[in-house]
């Protein structure tokens, strides 16, 4: 496998969809924190908490949603790349498609199988939303291109039409 295909993303642009797509995760997370928190006042001394089930649960969330942050935030700056997205209205339809594809399907089956509340369906139907819609906004907000002359010839089609292997 070849890391050539890949698409370049600005290094700053995967760090700032990063703190963005954490910050959505950890909204969603924060009763986890507020019972950790509560533990963690409630125990007699830093390595008693330290030892205990709450604080190995949140530190094993906190760094996998970390990393699912910035792998989200390289493969919708990835996207905006390959696809040649320039404007806010073309981001905001590429979240559209990545939360259709990714979270819409779990919010459907959770509706109708699982039988959860609206309240609940919907609290997280948003969150997706910002997460996927929000996030692509933004990195097309702040840019992901590396290079400034990236995609400027736009008569040749997008980035995914044109063919590698042949001379142009």
């Amino acid at each position: 496998m070849s890391l050539q295909y890949f698409p370049a993303v600005k290094p700053s642009a995967i760090a700032l969809g990063t703190v963005f797509n954490h910050a959505t995760e950890l909204a969603v997370m924060t009763p986890l924190f507020g019972a950790t928190y509560k533990k963690a006042k409630a125990s007699n001394s830093k390595e008693e908490f330290l030892k205990s089930q709450e604080a190995t649960s949140t530190a094993i969330a906190w760094g996998s949603a970390l990393v699912g942050s910035a792998l989200q935030s390289y493969g919708v700056g990835a996207l905006i790349n390959a696809t040649g997205t320039l404007s806010y209205k073309g981001s905001a339809y590429l979240g559209a498609l990545i939360f259709a594809a990714t979270s819409a399907p779990g919010f459907i089956n959770s509706l109708f199988v699982e039988k959860q509340t609206l309240e609940v369906i919907g609290v997280g139907a948003l969150a997706k939303l910002v997460e996927t819609v929000g996030l692509s906004v933004v990195l097309t907000w702040w840019g992901t291109r590396t290079g400034p002359f990236d995609y400027v010839n736009t008569s040749r089609g997008t980035p995914l039409s044109r063919n590698s292997f042949r001379a142009e």
